[in-house]
C-alpha cells in the first residue's frame, strides 16, 4: 500500500459503533440536510424523454448549459470576466478539490489550513503528496493566539509559512465552527498570499448560509460571505457545492472556478479521476438554477426557506447549549474538556451513540481532542432539538 494511502483516516466524521435497535437516533454527525431538493429538481423529476442524454456521459468539464449558467452567475457575483474554461463542474466540491490539488501540489509542498477546518481537505493534500499545515485560527480553536484583527490574521499564517508553502486554504462560512470571516480579514489574507506567490483555495461550500452578526459572537463576525475569487482571480480557486445549496449531497455535484492554465490542468486530473460529474446530478442542479419567465429559480425559493429554518434551529440549539449562535454554515463546535473530566473523547462519543446521539469528534477538524461538532441541518428541527437536550444531559449543561 502507498504511504499516502496509509496516512489517510478510515473515517473522518464519526465513530463506528451504531445505536442499539429500538432507540430514536439523532444523526447529527454528518454535514447533510433532512430537506429534499427543490420540487422539480429531484432525480425522480428527470425523464429520458425530455433529456435524451440522461444516461450518457456528460462532457468532462460539465454540461454546456450548466456551465453557461455558472459563468453568468460567477460574473455577476465576482465582477470578473469569467469564461467557460475558468469553470469546472465536478463530482461534488470534494471532486473539485481533488482536481485542483492534483494539478497544483508537488510532493512535499505545504498547504496552510486555517483550522478548525473541513476534514477531507487534509486527506486530499496528503493523497497528492502534499503536507497539510494546521493554522489555529477560528474562535473554537481556543483563546490563545487566535486572531482578532486582520493584521493578526496575517501574522497567524505568516508564522506557519515555510520554504515549501504552496497554498493557503480557508473556509468561510466555516465548517465546523459556524464563523464567517470579515471581509477585511479575507482581503488581507488574499493580498498576503498574492505577495507571497501562493495559491488561494477558498472553500465556499456554505456561502449561501449566512445569518448576520450576533451581539453574543466574538469579533470573528460578518454579515455575508465574501467572493474571494474577485479579489485575486489570477491565483484563487473558489469551490461551490450543490450538495449544500440545494440539498443534493447524494447527487455528488459541485463546481470550481479558477485561473488558467491551472484550470486546464485541473480538468485533466478530474477527467482521469471520474471523467465527468453524474449527468443526472448536473441536470438537477441546472433545474434548480433555471428561472421561468417572471419567476425566481426553484433553488432561490428553496434557499430562502432553508436558510430561515437553519438559522432558527441553530440559534435555539446554541442557546440551549450556552454557546454563541453560529454566523453561518450548519454547525456548532463545542469544547467539552471541562465536562469530560478526563474521560477520553472517544469514550464519550460511544456513550452518546449508545443513547442514539451521533456526533463528530473534534479530531476530524484538526488538533481538537476535546471538542465535538453537531450538525443542526441533518435532521428535522424537532429531532435536532431533542438530540440537543440529550447532549445537554450527557454534558450536565
Amino acid at each position: 500500500m502507498s504511504p499516502a494511502a496509509e496516512a489517510l483516516p478510515a473515517s473522518s466524521y464519526s465513530i463506528t459503533n451504531r445505536p442499539p435497535e429500538g432507540r430514536e437516533v439523532f444523526p447529527l454527525h454528518l454535514g447533510d440536510t433532512w430537506r429534499l431538493p427543490p420540487a422539480g429538481c429531484r432525480l425522480e423529476d428527470l425523464a429520458a424523454a425530455r433529456h435524451p442524454d440522461l444516461y450518457r456521459y456528460a462532457l468532462p468539464g460539465g454540461l454546456a448549459e450548466l456551465v453557461d449558467v455558472l459563468v453568468e452567475r460567477a460574473r455577476a457575483e465576482t465582477g470578473v470576466a469569467v469564461e467557460r474554461p475558468n469553470v469546472l463542474v465536478t463530482a461534488g466540491a470534494t471532486g473539485g478539490f481533488a482536481a485542483v490539488l492534483g494539478a497544483l501540489v508537488r510532493p512535499g509542498d505545504e498547504v496552510l489550513l486555517l483550522s478548525p477546518r473541513w476534514p477531507l481537505v487534509a486527506g486530499l493534500v496528503k493523497a497528492f503528496g502534499g503536507v497539510p499545515v494546521e493554522v489555529p485560527f477560528h474562535r473554537a480553536a481556543g483563546p490563545e493566539g487566535i486572531p482578532t484583527t486582520a493584521e493578526e490574521a496575517v501574522s497567524a499564517v505568516t508564522a506557519r509559512t515555510g520554504e515549501r508553502t504552496a497554498a493557503l486554504y480557508f473556509n468561510s462560512p466555516n465548517n465546523p465552527t459556524g464563523d464567517v470571516l470579515p471581509r477585511s480579514w479575507i482581503e488581507a489574507l488574499v493580498e498576503w498570499a498574492r505577495r507571497e506567490g501562493l495559491w488561494i483555495l477558498a472553500d465556499e461550500a456554505y456561502r449561501d448560509f449566512t445569518y448576520g452578526p450576533s451581539a453574543a459572537a466574538s469579533t470573528v463576525a460578518a454579515a455575508e460571505a465574501v467572493d474571494a475569487f474577485g479579489l485575486a482571480p489570477e491565483r484563487t480557486f473558489a469551490f461551490r457545492s450543490f450538495s449544500k445549496s440545494f440539498g443534493m449531497a447524494g447527487n455528488r455535484c459541485g463546481w470550481v472556478m479558477g485561473p488558467l492554465p491551472a484550470m486546464t490542468a485541473a480538468l485533466k486530473v478530474a477527467t482521469q479521476l471520474v471523467y465527468s460529474a453524474p449527468t443526472g446530478a448536473q441536470l438537477s442542479a441546472l433545474a434548480a438554477l433555471t428561472r421561468a419567465e417572471g419567476l425566481e429559480a426553484p433553488g432561490e425559493a428553496w434557499l430562502k426557506e432553508a436558510r430561515e429554518q437553519y438559522r432558527d434551529t441553530g440559534a435555539r440549539a446554541a442557546a440551549r447549549l450556552g454557546v454563541a449562535a453560529p454566523l453561518g454554515a450548519t454547525f456548532l463546535f463545542l469544547d467539552v474538556a471541562a465536562e469530560l473530566g478526563g474521560e477520553p473523547l472517544l469514550a464519550f462519543l460511544r456513550r452518546a451513540a449508545d443513547r442514539g446521539l451521533l456526533l463528530s469528534p473534534g479530531t476530524s477538524f484538526g488538533p481538537y481532542p476535546a471538542s465535538i461538532r453537531l450538525c443542526f441541518s441533518a435532521a428535522p428541527p424537532e429531532v435536532v432539538l431533542r438530540g440537543t437536550e440529550l447532549l445537554c444531559e450527557l454534558l450536565g449543561r
